[in-house]
């Protein structure tokens, strides 16, 4: 039973959060939701939309069960509805023409030959199948949706290809287009920002895509990497980037590399990394196996748990070539009439499974492997670099030459960019322990082991 009001019980509970996470975590998960007067035990909050709620179960259960009541059960006596302004009043029909098209007409004046990418109606936040790589990332995004140039500006996604990044942007694109329809958004490629502006150059019309650019609400950037060595061009969108964020404008960026790895001014870069820089990694086994069984069920296909695992074992590096075996796989069983089997996978994804080769381990091998693995580059697990995004997976490279080569600490030390025994023996030790421990870090460990063995 509450003791106190309801919203006592949430001041409380409010109070108590803002002393354990950061004011922009705060303002965009916490700070929109409100409390609603209510009878009986329970506690009602009003959440603007459903990903808030699902945020809020799933990192901050405990912290609630401090302060809000339980059933017999233990479970939360919470229930949540959605914002009513979110659901605008329907308006009789002769009202709404010129309310809604109003923006595209203004921007077809402004500038009408725009290049913009067509969001793939696949790609939405309940099509992203979300696992341990990549939670927090669509978290990161699931947040820029709910509240443009709210929460995290700019939002910078990078990670290797075929991992999610153009999925993660078209969610964005088509959540605010459905909850914030006044708001201009414009989806596109970095080479199609290239041809634009090579385009107005050549007609003189530089003004016009000047106009049409900043005057966006959001602006989303696919492969930003395209920029590098093209100093013109990047000038121009450095510009552009400063005047969206200036008017508080939403801008979303993806790439191959976070931003201190890419080849672009030192202005560029730290523009980009302003906001939340955030990094998508390798799915693990069971998230593959979750995205193998997604994939298949659009396409009408049933594959067996453990044809499942057999592929997601021996597929791992991007999903869009889980997606690929899974096409393939599919259009080889219904043209022969067989049953989806580990034998016809082998059969007709053979060329496709990840191995190494057969020749002996060396710690070379061992690097390659966790660089893909951790998404980081060999020569920075060679370098002297200390930041936590190099050194662990370092560390995990250590623990493995010394549990998979035979020979001495300082010689495997040494083919760590002149490491010292010392370093390479605290490694092992530290990963030992932590494996232990850390389930997430044991699969990505086995993961290496298999593409090292196979």
């Amino acid at each position: 039973m509450l003791t106190k009001s309801p919203q006592n019980t949430w001041s409380e509970f409010l109070e108590f959060i803002a002393e354990h996470c950061s004011a922009t975590e705060y303002e965009n998960w916490f700070a929109p939701i409100r409390v609603i007067e209510g009878k009986g035990p329970s506690l009602c909050l009003e959440v603007p939309n459903i990903f808030v709620q699902q945020y809020l179960l799933d990192n901050y259960k405990k912290e609630l069960a401090l302060f809000l009541p339980l059933k017999p059960s233990g479970e939360l006596d919470l229930t949540f509805v959605l914002e009513e302004g979110k659901k605008k009043p329907v308006l009789p029909p002769a009202a709404v023409p010129p309310a809604e098209p109003a923006p595209a007409p203004a921007s077809a004046e402004i500038y009408p030959g725009i290049a913009e990418i067509a969001l793939n109606p696949q790609y939405t936040f309940d099509n992203f199948i979300e696992g341990p790589a990549n939670q927090f990332v669509k978290s990161a995004a699931m947040g820029v949706a709910a509240r443009p140039s709210k929460s995290y500006n700019p939002l910078f996604i990078h990670g290797g290809v075929g991992l999610g990044k153009t999925h993660l942007l078209h969610a964005i694109g088509h959540y605010i287009r459905q909850h914030n329809k006044k708001l201009r958004v414009h989806c596109i490629t970095t080479e199609g920002f290239i041809n634009d502006l090579v385009d107005n150059l050549r007609n003189k019309s530089m003004d016009k895509m000047k106009r049409f650019y900043r005057s966006l609400d959001v602006l989303m950037v696919d492969d930003i990497q395209f920029l590098q060595s093209r100093l013109n061009f990047e000038e121009e969108f450095c510009n552009t980037f400063e005047s969206l964020i200036n008017q508080s404008k939403q801008i979303i960026i993806t790439s191959d590399k976070p931003p201190g790895q890419l080849k672009l001014s030192e202005r560029m870069v730290a523009r980009m990394e302003w906001g939340l820089v955030a990094n998508i990694g390798i799915p693990d086994l069971e998230t593959r196996v979750a995205i193998l069984q997604h994939k298949a069920e659009q396409k009408g296909l049933r594959i067996p748990h453990k044809v499942a695992f057999f592929i997601a074992e021996h597929i791992f590096n991007n999903v869009r070539q889980l997606e690929g075996a899974i096409n393939r796989l599919g259009a080889y069983c219904r043209l022969m009439g067989i049953d989806i089997t580990e034998e016809a996978v082998e059969k007709t994804l053979s060329e496709l499974f990840q191995y190494s080769s057969h020749k002996k381990i060396s710690v070379e091998s061992i690097l390659k492997s966790v660089a893909t693995i951790f998404g980081v580059r060999v020569s920075d697990l060679k370098s002297t670099s200390r930041t936590k995004d190099v050194a662990f997976p370092r560390q995990v490279a250590m623990y493995l030459a010394k549990e998979m080569i035979n020979d001495s600490l300082m010689r495997l030390s040494s083919a760590f960019g002149g490491k010292t025994h010392s370093t390479l023996l605290h490694a092992w030790k530290k990963i030992a322990g932590q494996v232990e421990k850390d389930e997430s870090l044991r699969r990505q460990i086995d993961l290496a082991r298999r593409n090292l063995e196979a």
